[in-house]
């Protein structure tokens, strides 16, 4: 079954209202690898509720777009999409609790051609459900590998963000949990190659691998210790593209290039020198 273009372009995701909780914030921040130092005051504020603090990554859990992909309708072969691209602009400081209403669409649809597969383009809106006022803006890039051909648009296709050719001015190391993509699929993704072995086996892996948009909040924890000084207000923006998967307990070396407000950074697993996320750009007041 091919993409039909018009049916997908116009999929509707309904509106969903979220009860968020302090408790839901703490377990996102853990599955992100706060928490590995328990002593550390600026992680325990966002880990335990006197005066808790939420991760701005976080937004990505508090609109999740399910694995929507997988109904049959869509058209598209599910077992071989990845996730291309995600980012997160905040119009106001994420609270650990409260009401929040969530809209998504499609933006685009490409076809790369037959044998290239297609990317889906989408935004989702998170907006305070009592005052309606926007919260953040969130946007992803799926690779839909076994889907091109199907007669859609060619482009305009996104171009990335270009990164200095300098030597990072910062570098930022943070451990994973082996058992990290068993915590952080709690929060929502319950896609078994993250906790599956013999799924991982069949996509082919070795074991299961980290959840991406945990290798994202991961690289957010950097940016936030090296450049925010734990101040979630301070950072605004944050847009990766996904390059590589991790495997759980891996160390992820987040490098930084600050130029003024803008901060350009990649993450590498430094067990395998293997870039993981690349292209990264991020504002920082």
């Amino acid at each position: 079954m091919a993409i039909d273009y018009e049916k997908l372009k116009a999929w509707n995701f309904g509106e969903q209202v979220v009860d968020w909780t302090w408790e839901k914030s703490a377990l996102y921040a853990l599955g992100v690898g706060l928490g590995f130092d328990p002593v550390d005051p600026d992680q325990l504020r966002f880990t335990y509720e006197p005066g808790m603090l939420a991760l701005p990554t976080m937004a990505v859990v508090v609109a999740p777009s399910h694995f929507w992909l997988r109904d049959p309708a869509t058209g598209v072969d599910w077992k071989r999409v990845v996730h291309g691209e995600e980012g997160i602009t905040l119009h106001q400081t994420l609270l650990p609790q409260g009401r929040y209403v969530t809209r998504s669409r499609v933006d685009e649809i490409i076809d790369k051609g037959e044998g290239k597969g297609a990317l889906i383009y989408m935004t989702r809106e998170v907006s305070n459900a009592d005052t309606r006022k926007p919260v953040a803006t969130i946007t992803r890039t799926t690779f839909c590998r076994g889907d091109g051909g199907f007669g859609g648009p060619t482009g305009p296709i996104r171009q990335v963000h270009k990164l200095p050719e300098r030597e990072p001015d910062h570098t930022c190391d943070l451990p994973t949990l082996p058992q990290q993509a068993l915590i952080y699929r709690l929060n929502g993704d319950g896609n078994p190659l993250h906790a599956d072995p013999d799924v991982a086996r069949e996509a082919g892996f070795e074991r299961p691998i980290l959840h991406g948009l945990c290798t994202f909040g991961v690289s957010g924890h950097c940016l936030l210790k090296t450049l925010c000084g734990y101040d979630p207000t301070r950072l605004r923006r944050f847009d990766v593209r996904f390059s590589a998967p991790v495997f759980p307990g891996e160390t992820i070396r987040t490098e930084m290039w600050r130029d003024g407000s803008t901060v350009s950074f990649r993450a590498r697993v430094v067990e395998r020198d293997v870039v993981v996320l690349n292209n990264g750009y991020a504002e920082v007041v």
